[in-house]
């Protein structure tokens, strides 16, 4: 399905449509599921399209739906090009994304150019072959040293990040031993690579979102990391010591992807980019690399407009120069939801209300994760419903991303409110009833309803031109950002006590107002 550039009526070319999109990710296993097997699946989302129009969004970005062993819930993918049978058919595929874009949203995937699963035909070929074969050397395979695997590298997921095979070579895996590392040194996998993206865009989807786009290309001979790194949490590594992340070859990988979507006009590649500076981000983003990367400063952020303010500088200063927009995101399937981020409960859902406005407020584009519009939680689950292979890979020490997966309530008052028919692959918590899409669809005080108001705001008032903030002077604990070109200012409070508030006239709050002043955990757009 070739594409054509756009214009307007005057042949004039237009900012393309991602430039400030808002994209709603789907976690495909938990959104909706339409044969009753507890699973989501790619009917349950096109059955559920005319309540994303409803909320607003510009488009999807559907999480793996290949076919995979779910080792790692469909990052660990055996065959790219093709539907695991647990979400439907390429055929299903195809009705989904017509009928996507007869609702006026584009649709992106995953794909997963790092690894694939060891059920892959090329590594069980790999395996059955010689050392220095052609097979072996499509992954990463080294000789150890001695006993011991070819270097120090830990997996993100723990424990070594090597595992041996009968004659002896070790095999690298960044993630689970069911995920071995590709080799992006072979030109038969980047031919590979290049056959899925076209495979995919020429069945209609709109773009890409790169899975872990910092780890495809491997520095030359491997070498030890260093020893501070091997005890550090998962969430502080990728920095610029880190030599399992970030290497020059990389870059290579994500002009290939580009070059490929150039071909495509209209579609787009965002990356999935840990890295911890400013230099290291904006090479994600050269005009030959990626169109978009994933800043993640605000799913590290307290409710602290000190601190949000420092991650919104940032943000923005790690784009600057290159010429994308900032890319924003309050949670998504791999951290803790941002309401329970907040401290859960009442206060959680006021704070979650406020940084939706300054989220929705900002420049750029923006990725909101299912269920974020109704104010879900994480939730505790019991050790047996634990799924996250970071639960048994780490020793039953982390209880994984379970939490922030759970599936979605959608109508009436018993659990699995509507996702299912059946047992929901993880547990819903009863004490949801309140949160269904049905229960909150007409309270205007709900969530959801803030939610659909600020998206409509974001996409028709004039206020929201422009790419670049002016901060205002504000008391202790608040800040007040405009946008230039278009003149909304938002303004949030995050202390104790209500703050006056900026001159202008109230378009939208996150919670009740009190005069002409600002209460506490809460954000307001005026004009």
């Amino acid at each position: 399905m070739r594409r054509t550039a756009e214009s307007d009526p005057t042949g004039s070319p237009v900012p393309p449509w991602w430039q400030r999109a808002v994209f709603y990710q789907v976690y495909v296993r938990s959104f909706a599921d339409s044969n009753g097997d507890g699973v989501g699946d790619l009917e349950g989302i096109r059955s559920r399209l005319g309540y994303l129009e409803l909320l607003g969004v510009d488009a999807l970005w559907l999480t793996p739906f290949f076919r995979s062993p779910m080792v790692d819930h469909g990052y660990d993918v055996a065959d790219a090009r093709e539907v695991d049978p647990l979400f439907g058919d390429l055929e299903a595929f195809d009705r989904l994304v017509a009928e996507a874009h007869d609702h006026g949203i584009k649709v992106t995937i995953d794909v997963v150019p790092n690894h694939t699963s060891d059920r892959h035909p090329w590594f069980q070929e790999a395996v059955a072959a010689p050392p220095g074969s052609r097979e072996r050397n499509r992954y990463v395979f080294r000789d150890g040293r001695g006993a011991l695997p070819p270097n120090n590298w830990i997996s993100v997921f723990g424990g070594p990040a090597w595992t041996r095979v009968p004659d002896g070579q070790w095999y690298l895996h960044l993630f689970t031993p069911q995920q071995p590392d590709l080799n992006f040194d072979e030109s038969e996998v980047r031919a590979d690579l290049v056959r899925t993206l076209r495979f995919w865009l020429d069945r209609g989807v709109d773009g890409f979102r790169v899975d872990v786009a910092d780890a495809m290309g491997k520095p030359a001979g491997l070498p030890d990391m260093p020893e501070h790194l091997l005890s550090a949490d998962r969430s502080a590594t990728h920095g610029p010591l880190d030599p399992r992340f970030d290497n020059e070859a990389t870059h290579e990988v994500h002009r290939l992807i580009r070059k490929v979507a150039d071909e495509y006009p209209g579609t787009m590649a965002v990356g999935e980019v840990w890295v911890e500076t400013d230099e290291q981000f904006a090479g994600y983003v050269r005009p030959d690399e990626l169109h978009l990367a994933f800043n993640f400063a605000l799913t590290h952020t307290d409710f602290d407009a000190d601190a949000v303010r420092r991650a919104i500088d940032h943000s923005l200063a790690a784009v600057a120069r290159s010429g994308a927009p900032a890319t924003w995101t309050l949670s998504n399937h791999d951290v803790t939801r941002h309401v329970t981020r907040y401290g859960g409960g009442a206060r959680g859902i006021r704070r979650a209300r406020a940084m939706a406005l300054v989220q929705l407020a900002l420049p750029g584009v923006v990725y909101l994760y299912n269920g974020e519009e109704l104010g879900l939680p994480d939730v505790e689950l019991p050790d047996w419903a634990l799924r996250d292979p970071l639960w048994e890979r780490s020793g039953h020490v982390d209880r994984g991303r379970d939490g922030a997966r759970i599936p979605l309530p959608w109508e009436g008052s018993e659990p699995p409110f509507g996702f299912s028919t059946g047992a929901p692959w993880l547990p819903v918590p009863p004490e949801w009833a309140a949160l269904t899409v049905e229960a909150q669809l007409e309270d205007p005080d709900s969530m959801l309803s803030l939610y659909r108001a600020a998206l409509e705001l974001r996409k028709t008032h004039a206020g929201f031109g422009g790419t670049e903030l002016e901060w205002y002077g504000a008391p202790p604990g608040c800040f007040a950002y405009r946008r230039k070109g278009g003149g909304l200012i938002c303004a949030l409070n995050t202390s104790d006590a209500p703050v006056p508030l900026p001159p202008g006239e109230i378009l939208l709050s996150s919670g009740p107002m009190a005069g002409d002043e600002l209460p506490p955990e809460t954000a307001v757009w005026l004009v």
